[in-house]
């Protein structure tokens, strides 16, 4: 096998891992990422369709693939692979280039297992979470894994709130984003008591629940809601 026939099947199996990794891609998107023409893109697609992968092609949008295609046998819950999201924010605040280089790698591969729902709601939970080093362990929480199931599946949530005077509030929420300080773990919701987004505190959520109704999802990203407030 020539030198150019190992790095043409390096490419095509990156190729693949990057479709199990997203639920569309573009041409320029794939080009871009292995600094070739799309044209090549395009030669790669038809080469992994008749090895017999479903590509499925949207025009004017990109490709995907079915649904029901993944690589055995490696199954994670919705909990389980928001935990590898809040890991992969943590490995990021690393110092080491190769070891991010490597960890993101693996976590692609990871993300390439997961169904196309998971898969969905990982991908916006890693847009809508910001990590910093937490120093004050005392003030966390238990109420992570479920504000990020309520996030990413867009459920309405009862919250009773302490705010700093220790006086306790019934607010309905809804949950848009997860941000860490070096003290603790930040919720940004939707108050509909005060009719805008508030910041709440984990460590002063004192009830949570999480209920069946759904909410409209909200149409921007967190460095847009950032950019709008400060």
């Amino acid at each position: 096998m020539s030198r150019h026939d190992i790095k043409r099947l390096s490419r095509l199996t990156a190729t693949l891992t990057q479709l199990q990794t997203k639920r569309l891609l573009t041409a320029a998107e794939l080009a871009n990422r292995f600094s070739v023409s799309t044209r090549t893109v395009y030669r790669d697609m038809k080469a992994l369709e008749q090895a017999g992968v479903p590509i499925v092609t949207e025009d004017g949008k990109g490709y995907s693939l079915m649904d029901d295609y993944r690589i055995p046998p490696i199954m994670f819950t919705e909990n389980q692979a928001n935990a590898l999201i809040l890991a992969e924010q943590l490995v990021l605040k690393n110092s080491d280039a190769a070891f991010i280089k490597d960890y993101m790698e693996a976590i692609d591969k990871i993300k390439s297992v997961l169904k196309h729902s998971v898969k969905d709601k990982v991908n916006l939970l890693a847009e809508r979470t910001r990590f910093d080093l937490i120093l004050h362990r005392e003030r966390n929480s238990n109420l992570l894994s479920d504000l990020q199931a309520a996030l990413t599946n867009f459920n309405l949530t009862r919250i009773a709130y302490s705010n700093k005077d220790e006086e306790i509030t019934t607010r309905l929420i809804e949950p848009f984003a997860l941000v860490s300080t070096q003290v603790n773990w930040l919720l940004i919701a939707w108050c509909r008591l005060r009719k805008d987004f508030r910041y709440f505190r984990l460590d002063r959520i004192k009830q949570l629940e999480v209920l069946p109704e759904k909410f409209a999802p909200h149409k921007m990203t967190l460095q847009e809601f950032f950019d709008k407030n400060y």
